[in-house]
């Protein structure tokens, strides 16, 4: 599905970006690009988190998170990131990547809670740098 398309300053290029339904190489891959893995996987996520939001279920983590407010969402980013500076200091590589994982989905949770999203720290993060 066509999301938008835009074309360069002197007319000679076309960007379209595009939510994919299904594969987008014709040999049945998700890319034609040969990645090891997903790089928009975070913002895949954020989509999902969005859902949650827009749909909840009984069943949904997301939901359970939501309910109990956003003292609880925030406390749950407090204590994944404690968790990840103690296994970056004393654990496996495998274990600060789960930590460090679960850090980033409870604050993809805790920015869509506050009515953000992972484009404004991106925003925010390219400002920075110039």
């Amino acid at each position: 599905m066509v999301k938008s398309y835009h074309i360069d300053c002197d007319k000679d290029t076309i960007l379209i970006k595009a939510q994919p339904v299904g594969p987008t190489c014709h040999t049945g891959s998700r890319s034609c690009f040969n990645t090891e893995y997903n790089q928009n996987f975070l913002f895949e996520l954020e989509r999902i988190v969005n859902n949650r939001f827009e749909f909840p279920t009984e069943e949904s983590y997301v939901n359970r998170l939501r309910t109990r407010g956003i003292n609880k969402i925030a406390q749950k980013v407090g204590e994944e990131a404690v968790e990840t500076v103690i296994a970056a200091l004393n654990e496996t590589e495998k274990d600060f990547i789960n930590e460090a994982s679960d850090l980033l989905f409870h604050l993809i949770v805790l920015l869509r809670e506050k009515g953000l999203s992972l484009e404004a720290i991106a925003k925010n993060l390219e400002g920075r740098h110039q």
